[in-house]
Order: C-alpha cells, then sequence, then structure tokens
C-alpha cells in the first residue's frame, strides 16, 4: 500500500507526506477497506467482507463492492460519491476523481461492470455503465456518461460520451505519461 500512497504524494500537489496521505485521504482509506473486504470475500467470509464494505462506505463516502477486481496504486481523489460494482474490474495505476460511478444497465447475471484499463484517467462525476471496457491510458471528462467501449488512448466526453480526441501512435499515449517521469521538489516521506 506505500506504493499507492507514493503516488498520491507523486500525482497530487496537496500530498505532503505518508502519514497526511494515509490518515486524511478518504480514497486511500477507502481503497485499505477494501482490500481487507476483498481479502475476506475471496475467502468466502462473505458476510464479514459486505459489514467491513459498509463501515468504509460510511466512514470515507466511497463505495466500493468486496467482489470487484482492483490493481495497484489506485488513486480515487477526493473519494466522496465513488462507487465501484461488484463485477468491476480496474487496472493498475488508474486514477479516479469524486463523484465516479462503475455501474450496470441491466440486472443480469455474470459480468455487468465496466473494465478499466491500466493507466486510465476518469473525471468527476463520470458514468460508466454496464459490461464495457475503457482501454489503457484511455481519459474520461468530466459528467460523462459511457456506455460503449473506449479505445486506447483516446478521450471521450459527454453524454452520451462521444470520441473528441483520438490518440495516434506517434504522439505521447496520456497525461500521465508526463508525470511518471517528474518529480515532486519539496515534499517528505514519514
Amino acid at each position: 500500500m506505500f506504493k499507492t500512497v507514493d503516488r498520491i504524494i507523486k500525482e497530487d500537489p496537496a500530498a505532503r507526506t505518508r502519514w497526511q496521505v494515509m490518515l486524511t485521504y478518504s480514497g486511500y482509506q477507502a481503497l485499505v477497506g477494501y482490500r481487507l473486504a476483498h481479502w475476506l470475500w475471496v475467502r468466502q467470509h462473505l458476510l464479514l467482507a459486505e459489514l467491513i464494505s459498509h463501515w468504509t462506505r460510511h466512514h470515507t463516502g466511497v463505495d466500493i463492492h468486496p467482489a470487484a477486481t482492483i490493481g495497484e496504486r489506485l488513486f480515487i481523489d477526493h473519494g466522496m460519491g465513488v462507487v465501484i460494482g461488484a463485477t468491476a474490474v480496474i487496472g493498475d495505476d488508474v486514477t479516479m476523481l469524486h463523484g465516479v460511478t462503475l455501474g450496470s444497465r441491466h440486472d443480469q447475471p455474470g459480468k455487468r461492470h465496466p473494465t478499466i484499463g491500466n493507466h486510465v484517467l476518469l473525471g468527476a462525476n463520470a458514468m460508466l455503465l454496464g459490461d464495457i471496457t475503457v482501454h489503457d491510458f484511455a481519459k474520461v471528462g468530466a459528467g460523462a456518461v459511457v456506455l460503449h467501449d473506449v479505445g486506447t488512448g483516446n478521450t471521450v466526453a459527454g453524454n452520451p460520451a462521444k470520441v473528441v480526441r483520438t490518440w495516434h501512435p506517434n504522439e505521447p499515449v496520456t497525461h500521465l505519461e508526463d508525470t511518471q517521469t517528474n518529480t515532486k521538489v519539496g515534499h517528505q516521506h514519514d
């Protein structure tokens, strides 16, 4: 989990120390609660997992189902109002702003929530609904309602979401690529 904290410090100019992030960032606290609940869920301690998930939602304002699959270093910025459904899959190094919903469109058995690739940015209050895939390095604009797949490196916005920028192989893939090499000056690790 320190890798997640360090990523948050690197990405968020307001983050100063590990202690600050661990004690005050609701998105990070929700992720810690999810990790425990998910560990219990896969070991068939379903009620205890759901109770921890319920407590975490009450404490942080972030609702992550314990059955969801989440990769490494997820950054949920500001947290409040985020909903991640049971069959959602999230890759590594994803940034998710407040109010994002990874929800379902229909009450159906099986996979019914989105799959999010690696290095994806999900803007504030974006709604991604159904068994769709947002491929690596894509960006979803604030308030977008996404009902269809988003291609690698593409940017979508609007309701319903439409491609507003298409990635071309000869250009950098995403804003995240630039921040991977930059270092923040003036922070310290506790």
